[in-house]
């Protein structure tokens, strides 16, 4: 999810003279911008960010309509879900090195404005086959936030200050669905399906037209290609060819630079512990998130509580408020982790990024095993909601312990560990609502979700293991344990 930014941007400390390299306080280093333009700059993106899922969920709504309109079953039509979430498996693996050649800049408008035109594409088209090429298209170009928002958060902020928008990036990453099918539902009661990938659309533009303005009026953040910049202009007015950047930071070739991003992920998906820990959850929790999609409607639609549209996207209520509960208990999360870190002497401790984890491992079989017992019509809704914020709750703070644990244990290679964890996470995304809504129907609510709760107890162990075996694991790596003894001071 950090595009790279630590694999190949370590800036030098003692450098020669005619390497250029930033300051202590130079003021092009992003990471020594004001507070309020580096926020500024995250919040411009945050939208993007939510819009991003909204392009999966806000389909749910009106998948029922789109399938009567164009003659197909409703397991069929949720293919327009599991497409788009599959372009978004694949495209951060083939965007995120086109930032090391244009920066970050380029690749988000470039990117997101094609999306746009594939996204007002879709409003035109009449039959099924065109539209889920341009729904996996659109997926693939719209996964710019995935692929370039940890590494401009990696850009504005020191290592041990990233924890803050981290939050709010993974807030917005992980309640795009929910919130998505909350505001959709609304726009697709009583519309075509075309009028709500219209709608889909101008609010997706308005939120490009904020994102353009904000990044020429804040600037370019990636680092190598702000000092690369810097070496031709100085290069240009000194007339000394011998200026150059530190050789981390040059480009590298485009085959190279593509082998890398497409073959290292898998590398550690094969061999590294922690990112199959990271992967198996991210998976079965990214793949949850998209099946309630399609089975909130069995749960609270017409055949089951009766609810209508609208009534069944205000129950995706639960989800967004525990998502919402998440951001604000990793205040405590974050501040249990620099004590650890000040402890430490200023070095990583990737095992405090696990504290809550613990108990949203437990409170996740529990919140399943809830809904199972109470979402049937013969029980108020509100406890199967209820439920549902519990599981929202530990949604979040799984998904960020596992985004941060591996970021801190790999720093330098975070970027293709995060790559092969996001890979399954969305291969998982795109399965889970084709095989979720048939073990629904035919399974019913209870058996269904008690399945998911039985899966759920199995990955519970994870965070405790890495807790009491992280060490020895890191220690195993050859990636991980280059690092080991860092520490902030000795890493851009």
């Amino acid at each position: 999810m950090d595009s790279l930014q630590r694999e190949d941007e370590a800036l030098l400390g003692n450098t020669p003279a005619n390497i250029i390299t930033f300051g202590p306080n130079d003021p092009e280093d992003p990471r020594n911008w004001p507070r309020i333009r580096k926020w500024l700059m995250v919040a411009a993106i945050i939208p993007i960010d939510l819009s991003v899922s909204w392009g999966a969920s806000g389909f749910s709504p009106a998948a029922g309509d789109f399938a009567k309109d164009v003659g197909v079953s409703p397991q069929v039509a949720v293919l327009g879900l599991s497409m788009y979430v599959l372009g978004l498996a694949f495209g951060p693996m083939t965007l995120a090195p086109l930032s090391e050649y244009f920066g970050r800049r380029p690749v988000y408008i470039v990117s997101y404005g094609v999306f746009l035109v594939l996204l007002l594409g879709t409003t035109y088209v009449e039959s099924l086959g065109p539209f889920l090429v341009l729904r996996l298209l659109s997926g693939y170009f719209s996964s710019t936030t995935i692929s370039n928002f940890g590494g401009t958060i990696a850009d504005l902020f020191h290592h041990h200050d990233t924890g803050p928008a981290m939050s709010w990036f993974l807030w917005a990453a992980t309640g795009g669905s929910p919130t998505g099918f909350v505001l959709f539902s609304f726009i697709a009661h009583e519309r075509p399906w075309h009028a709500v990938f219209r709608i889909m659309f101008f609010i997706c533009f308005s939120f490009w037209i904020v994102l353009v303005i904000a990044l020429y009026a804040l600037g370019e953040t990636r680092h190598s290609v702000i000092l690369l910049q810097r070496a031709r202009a100085l290069r240009k007015a000194s007339g000394d060819e011998r200026l150059e950047v530190p050789d981390e930071m040059k480009q590298r070739g485009a085959k190279q630079l593509f082998r890398t991003a497409l073959a290292r992920p898998f590398r550690f998906l094969a061999s590294e512990a922690i990112v199959q820990f990271g992967a198996l959850y991210n998976g079965f929790l990214y793949g949850l998130s998209f099946l309630f999609n399609g089975a909130f409607h069995i749960i609270f639609g017409p055949e089951g509580y009766g609810f209508d549209t609208i009534g069944v996207g205000l129950c995706f209520l639960g989800i967004v408020v525990g998502i919402t509960l998440g951001l604000v208990t990793n205040i405590s999360q974050e501040r249990h982790y620099q004590r650890k870190v000040v402890q430490s002497g200023h070095r990583d401790v990737p095992e405090a990024r696990v504290h809550h984890a613990k108990l949203a491992a437990v409170v996740l079989p529990v919140s399943l095993l809830v809904f199972a017992l109470t979402a049937t019509p013969s029980i108020h809704p509100f406890f199967a909601v209820l439920a549902s914020t519990f599981w929202g709750w530990s949604f979040y703070t799984l998904i960020l312990m596992t985004l941060t644990y591996t970021e801190d244990a790999y720093k330098t290679y975070s970027a293709s560990a995060l790559a092969g964890i996001g890979l399954v996470r969305n291969l998982a995304g795109a399965g889970f609502p084709l095989v979720g809504r048939h073990m629904f129907l035919n399974a019913g609510t209870r058996n269904a979700s008690l399945v998911l709760m039985v899966i759920a107890i199995f990955l519970a162990p994870i965070p405790f293991f890495l807790e009491k075996r992280g060490v020895s694991l890191r220690k195993r790596s050859p990636w991980a344990a280059a690092h080991e003894d860092e520490d902030d001071g000795n890493r851009n």
